[in-house]
């Protein structure tokens, strides 16, 4: 594939073994400096589906440069954008010298490639959830957003919202005691599918071999894009991958979370080597300084319709949620709503004060980072951990061990058979 840019320009050294973390061989660009009242030069990295939402909230913006591997939708962009210039390739659009931050909307195994690839060259940076596709990405993804210093923020867009921000001042006011178990269950499904046994021809408007990108090459199938990627352990993780990160980013903004000290699966259809898994349950521990370890347990795919602990009657009306088991009652929440349970015992409960400020928006917060430096509540610090704990899951799935987690080194301890799911193996001519 042609590029701009020099393949050393490019290329950035991946792992040595589990921690060898190089960068980029280029120097990070200097960009201009922006007032709040000036707007920023946007790129978008895919442009359709999740890639129009993320488009249509930051279009108050310049928005100079479009980029899809789809012909059709890059040219529906361009009809609304008729300034912005377009590719197919985002390493062409990268180069575009007139940029300031790129919106990475691409699935999840090109997310790395795409925002590595823009912070080593000094742009801002906003991708969606997951961060990453395997751990090892993740990793190499938090380090360049160090090493750059720019904007950040993933596409978690439900931690802007009034709901989860009233939960947390729940949480951390104590309204429901000391908390050391919590659940996370969702209905949504992926997978269970056989491997595609025909190939049509790939439509003309496609450009499929920049689609599979930096993963290993596999003929194409209409079983794969455009929507259905999901399903393939090549280009995803699953229901865990895509909601983990909402639902699991209550507890972990609530508790102070990081990365977790274990995982392991509870209950789960037998492992295939290319489609997610259907339906799961899992638990991780998290080890903190004080006290016992918090347990967390994943449900996702309806097996089991939410944790035991929840009345029957709340687990109908609650197809998807998060529920914190504490010392002095429970606290459910979903995305729009919450109650602290059980009901009658909090009749008069007197709610703290809101402490956390309002959002003025997801993605406006990062727009507004660009701009002035400020803070992001999303940026790949936080959200590099997050994605790390979901990635977890699906890598202790796919061994069929509780894996005791060395965050620092990277590694499962003690199970050396975990590291091809941690690691990512791209195709030759692709590295970050």
């Amino acid at each position: 594939m042609t590029t701009g840019i020099s393949r050393k320009q490019f290329l950035v050294t991946t792992f040595a073994g589990a921690v060898g973390i190089s960068f980029a061989p280029f120097a990070i660009a200097q960009r201009r400096k922006l007032s709040p009242n000036e707007k920023l030069n946007i790129g978008i990295i895919g442009v359709a589906h999740q890639g129009e939402y993320n488009l249509n909230n930051v279009a108050s913006e310049n928005i100079v440069a479009l980029c899809d591997v789809d012909d059709e939708y890059l040219a529906a962009a361009a009809k609304r954008f008729p300034a912005a210039k377009t590719y197919a390739d985002f390493r062409r659009l990268l180069d575009q010298s007139d940029l300031d931050a790129v919106v990475v909307a691409t699935p999840d195994h090109t997310h790395a490639v795409a925002t590595v690839a823009a912070l080593g060259r000094g742009l801002h940076a906003y991708c969606e959830k997951p961060l990453t596709r395997t751990l090892s990405e993740c990793r190499r993804v938090m380090e360049a957003a160090r090493k750059a210093k720019r904007a950040t923020q993933i596409g978690t867009q439900i931690h802007a919202g009034g709901n989860y921000r009233r939960v947390v001042e729940l949480v951390q006011s104590g309204a429901v005691g000391a908390i050391n178990e919590v659940h996370v269950w969702v209905t949504a499904t992926y997978g269970g599918k056989e491997a595609p046994r025909v190939s049509p021809p790939v439509p003309e408007n496609l450009h499929y071999d920049l689609w599979v990108g930096p993963v290993p090459f596999r003929a194409y199938s209409r079983e794969y894009l455009p929507g259905v990627w999901r399903n393939w352990w090549a280009f995803g993780g699953g229901s865990l991958a895509d909601f983990g990160c909402h639902f699991m980013d209550l507890p972990h903004w609530a508790l102070g979370l990081r990365e977790p000290s274990s995982a392991e699966v509870v209950s789960g259809p037998p492992v295939h080597a290319e489609s997610v898994p259907p339906w799961l349950i899992l638990r991780y521990e998290y080890s903190r300084t004080a006290g016992p370890a918090l347990k967390l347990t994943w449900y996702h795919g309806g097996k089991q319709p939410g944790p035991e602990v929840l009345p029957a009657e709340l687990a109908a009306n609650w197809k998807s949620g998060v529920l914190f088991v504490g010392s002095k009652g429970m606290l459910l929440s979903d995305y729009g709503r919450h109650m602290l349970l059980p009901e009658k015992q909090f009749e008069g409960f007197v709610r703290p004060a809101p402490s956390i400020p309002d959002s003025i928006g997801h993605h406006a917060e990062w727009i507004r980072a660009c701009k002035t430096g400020e803070p992001t509540t999303c940026n790949f610090e936080y959200s590099g951990a997050l994605t790390e704990a979901v990635l977890l899951g699906n890598v202790a799935y796919r061994t069929g061990k509780r894996l005791d987690w060395d965050s620092l080194k990277l590694r499962a301890k003690g199970c050396p058979e975990a590291q091809q799911f941690i690691q990512h193996a791209y195709r030759k001519g692709w590295k970050i």
